[in-house]
């Protein structure tokens, strides 16, 4: 088994983690939008994005460098990381995006968040891979010595995007997505989430 395999309430019976909904970015204001990152959106979203590899390269990415950028280049972006912490509980495998809160280094530093691009361009088939990437992330840390900071977990079409947070083994997801046509919010709810989580 592997962080692919997992449901969402999988995760919450086998791996012990308690779900709620909770509102996560309350009175969160949309950030100005970089009019390169604008533009690049406006380009990409002119064509047929029907592979993950697309909606990747040409939404997802762009949208956490403009997220770097506004955060003063404090985080590093992984993609295609392998995050293997404990294999026998299924923590293993690939993920779409790992962000850390360090400066750029070849090696994984302890992740704040990660990033799951949704199977089959559905939110809720995406939900248990992002939940367990993140208690995933929350081994990797303690090992690291980087106990208590909450992990952030996001599920994304590349158009909609839903956010989780894991706090000790508390699982909360906001029941509200957030859209690619108001990339600002977008933009601002990455800030808080590199805010909440200390250098």
């Amino acid at each position: 088994m592997a962080y692919g395999d997992f449901t969402l309430e999988q995760v919450v019976e086998e791996l012990g983690a308690p779900l709620r909904l909770a509102d996560l970015f309350p009175g969160v204001a949309p950030l100005a939008v970089p009019t390169w990152l604008r533009e690049l959106l406006d380009r990409g979203m002119k064509l047929p994005l029907l592979s993950e590899k697309a909606r990747s390269e040409l939404i997802v990415m762009p949208i956490l460098l403009a997220s770097r950028e506004l955060s003063d280049d404090s985080i590093s972006i992984y993609s295609g990381q392998r995050l293997d912490v404990d294999p026998e509980r299924g923590l293993m495998g690939e993920c779409d995006f790992l962000l850390a809160r360090t400066p750029p280094l070849p090696i994984l530093r302890p992740p704040l968040a990660t990033l799951v691009e949704a199977k089959r361009n559905d939110i809720d088939l995406g939900l248990g891979q992002c939940a367990a990437q993140m208690l995933g992330a929350r081994v990797f840390n303690e090992k690291a010595g980087r106990e208590g900071s909450p992990i952030f977990g996001c599920v994304t079409t590349g158009e909609t995007w839903q956010f989780l947070k894991l706090q000790g083994d508390q699982l909360e997801i906001d029941p509200r997505h957030s859209y690619i046509s108001d990339v600002g919010t977008l933009l601002a709810i990455f800030q808080a989430i590199i805010a909440a989580c200390p250098s």
